[in-house]
């Protein structure tokens, strides 16, 4: 019996057809932006009776698979009984350097024609290749028929060069449905409230719909969301997005794949790592004369994909790694490729979120057969709002009129920003206003088309901070187009600098554009607290689903105390020397390991050298900013359960250590938090303040209050681990003891003492 796959005519030929070096010059231009409008320009001057964005589908055999083939082609013209299928291309260079079409783009068109031929039953079609520069808005076609006969024969080629891929892919989907019917959960018993997390993971999946959970620490809810988003898979190729903030939880979701596999389960993950840390060069440049991983990959990566699906599942860091090395890829680019290719992706918030690096090859077609599952959602918040933001500074570009004074359509592009950013200074009061500056936003978009021609030159040499400021322009004319009445338009001065800033407020409208496409999404974290705050932000609604189940820990588990000191920035001084004789009696009374949180470093050294360490027979150490993972590592290292001197950590709430770390059992006996976690006062959290005061709610409560106890609830979260961890959790600070902040403690932290 013959097996069937549906593939996209696009992703055929750029599998069977693409060659050449990755060049990040021309990657994540505004093609995005700027290329819809030059090919909506050109369909507009159709003629009637012609066809614009036409959705083409047919069935071709070869080999053992009946290929169902779809695209959607840019126009057909219909030329006195001549009909031809147009491929419309927006180019950022010169149209006097491409002289025959790219073999990519004439095959998508060739595959359009031949769909539209057998559709048709036509035995000639046209196929028409239009290049439009991006700068001058110039085109440039070429023209090329062909018989019924021949396109059957160019597609018939092209199927066969993709099938030895394609049969791995199929084969892998074959064993994948079968192994998840006969999967089983992999303990012999679920947890207190782990079953009911399940539970609605399934439900949710199952009916497409959304889950906003807070499952607390100890529900396992890791395996409580992967196991059931993978048990509810329906179709081959249906796929999951386990999408987190932090390194470290990434890991454990491989633990729980691994885990899944011991049961059976056949299935494809990756994690993905950033650009920066998995490069194998000094410098992450990715252009062909720098990197020899970057020379000559699309060459070398249909082997690669091969190699990697045939013989790996879970396909983690030094896997990527080892496959990215022996075939001599770049191991960034080969993972970006495989998540469209594997049954599950590990990542980061920004591949999914981030209008600057998301995904973008993916289609709503295959959105709509992806579970988004984010993990650590509280996190999302104020990630949200900075990857919906966006800014750009007065001095970045009078820096490139210094590097390049030669370059003549350079220095006009930059003189005219700076002119819009010397017109902005005049208008405008101390932080600017709310709606977006149509004119500044212009003269951005006219330097990106510049800088673009910069780019196209041959044989041009541009430097790190032209790049930058490229990419920085980019991501500002981007948000642009996202801005909204959740946005304000903020002017930021200060002595030498002038930024202008677009800040998102609000991102509960952003959060919910993106993850509506999907077939579903669950959000879920152990402090979604106050509930009603984070179901707003992360963009719930009426017809979602909401799950909040109690902590699977007993209360007596925890010793709750609050030490009503103020750590108020005007009683710091004073107070100190009574907060660190707190730590000391608390560490005397109940030895062991400690993790102590502050709400900043500064906060955090002072403390450090007014401790009595002669008394305190501890090893006292602290973290430092911007650690890498070797030093992190090392830090988390030193909590041991068997140590002669227990070991105290001074460390930054809302930090690397302040949540996604599990210290079990005696390897962590006490976690201290000083303070009520409030953000810094500035700009934006003013502009927060005001935005929701406005709307009627506590606008204080928003911008300060719960971002700053989340990152309290996150770090004492770091004690009780498991069913037999026990510790002690101090909070100092007197506002602990107010109304306001006793209504908001968690349920297992209210049987607290007063410490006097």
């Amino acid at each position: 019996m013959k097996k069937s796959m549906k593939v996209s005519i696009r992703e055929l030929v750029e599998f069977v057809y693409k060659e050449g070096s990755i060049d990040l010059k021309f990657q994540a231009r505004s093609s995005m932006i700027i290329g819809t409008r030059l090919h909506q320009k050109l369909q507009k001057e159709y003629k009637e009776g012609d066809e614009k964005e036409v959705f083409l589908k047919g069935e071709k055999v070869a080999g053992d698979v009946i290929y169902q083939l779809e695209g959607r082609c840019d126009g057909i013209h219909y030329d006195d009984g001549k009909v031809t299928v147009e491929e419309i291309k927006s180019t950022a260079r010169s149209l006097d350097l491409i002289e025959k079409g790219s073999p990519v783009h004439r095959a998508q068109g060739e595959c359009y024609a031949y769909l539209l031929a057998k559709e048709k039953q036509l035995s000639r079609v046209g196929v028409q290749l239009t290049y439009i520069e991006v700068e001058s808005e110039k085109t440039k076609s070429f023209n090329y028929t062909y018989s019924l006969e021949e396109l059957e024969q160019i597609v018939n080629e092209i199927l066969v060069a993709y099938s030895p891929f394609a049969n791995v892919l199929l084969t892998n989907v074959e064993n994948k449905m079968k192994s998840i019917n006969d999967l089983e959960f992999p303990f012999p018993s679920y947890r207190k409230g782990q079953r009911k997390l399940a539970g609605a993971v399934y439900k949710t999946v199952s009916e497409t719909k959304s889950l906003y959970a807070n499952a607390p620490t100890g529900t396992g809810k890791t395996i409580s969301t992967l196991f059931p988003a993978i048990k509810a898979i329906r179709e081959g190729d249906a796929k999951w997005f386990y999408v987190t903030a932090k390194t470290i939880t990434r890991t454990v979701a491989e633990e729980a794949m691994l885990l899944l596999e011991q049961e059976g389960l056949s299935h494809r993950t990756v994690t993905i790592t950033a650009r920066d840390k998995i490069c194998f060069k000094e410098e992450a440049i990715c252009q062909k004369e720098y990197c020899e991983f970057a020379n000559g990959y699309y060459d070398r990566i249909n082997g690669a994909l091969i190699d990697i699906l045939t013989n790996e599942t879970i396909i983690t860091r030094p896997i990527i790694e080892t496959y990215a090395g022996n075939h001599k890829v770049c191991p960034f680019e080969f993972s970006i490729d495989l998540s469209y290719l594997v049954d599950g992706v590990i990542c980061d918030y920004n591949y999914i979120f981030d209008p600057k690096v998301s995904l973008k090859r993916m289609s709503d077609v295959s959105k709509k057969k992806t579970t988004l599952l984010i993990d650590e959602a509280h996190n999302l918040v104020d990630r949200g709002r900075e990857m919906f933001s966006a800014s750009i500074e007065k001095s970045a570009f009078l820096q490139i009129k210094k590097l390049y004074p030669e370059h003549e359509a350079l220095k006009q592009g930059v003189a005219a920003v700076n002119k819009q950013f010397l017109r902005i200074k005049k208008e405008d009061g101390a932080h600017g206003r709310g709606e977006l500056d149509e004119q500044f936003v212009e003269s951005i978009v006219s330097f990106i088309e510049i800088a673009e021609k910069c780019l196209g030159e041959e044989g041009g040499e541009w430097s790190e901070e032209f790049m930058q400021l490229y990419f920085d322009a980019i991501s500002f004319v981007r948000i642009s187009n996202l801005f909204s009445e959740e946005h304000r338009f903020v002017i930021l001065r200060s002595s030498n600098e002038l930024e202008v800033k677009l800040y998102c407020i609000d991102p509960s409208k952003l959060i919910k554009q993106v993850t509506h496409p999907y077939q579903s999404s669950v959000f879920f974290s152990a402090t979604l607290h106050p509930f009603s705050y984070y179901y707003q932000q992360l963009g719930g609604s009426e017809e979602d689903y909401r799950f909040l189940i109690p902590s699977p820990f007993k209360y007596n588990q925890w010793q709750i105390g609050i030490h009503p000191i103020s750590t108020r920035m005007k009683d710091r001084e004073r107070t100190l020397p009574f907060i660190t004789s707190s730590i000391e009696e608390t560490f005397n009374g109940y030895k062991g390991n400690y993790l102590v949180f502050f709400s900043s470093y500064a906060y955090m050294q002072e403390a450090y050298e007014s401790l009595n360490k002669e008394s305190l027979h501890a090893v006292i150490i602290i973290q430092a900013p911007n650690m890498n993972e070797g030093e992190r590592e090392e830090f988390l290292q030193q909590f041991q359960s068997d140590r002669g001197r227990p070991v105290i950590g001074l460390a930054v709430l809302g930090g690397i250590f302040s949540e996604g770390i599990d210290l079990k059992g005696e390897r962590l006996k006490g976690v201290i938090v000083v303070g009520v976690g409030l953000p810094q006062p500035s700009v934006e959290r003013e502009i927060i303040k005001d935005y929701f005061n406005a709307m009627g709610m506590n606008g204080y409560d928003y911008a300060y209050v719960y971002p700053g106890l989340n990152k309290v609830f996150q770090s004492g979260g770091r004690l009780i681990r498991s069913e037999e961890d026990t510790g002690v959790l101090k909070l100092i600070d007197d506002r602990y003891l107010t109304s306001k902040y006793r209504s908001l403690l968690l349920e297992e932290w209210k049987d607290y003492r007063v410490i006097t």
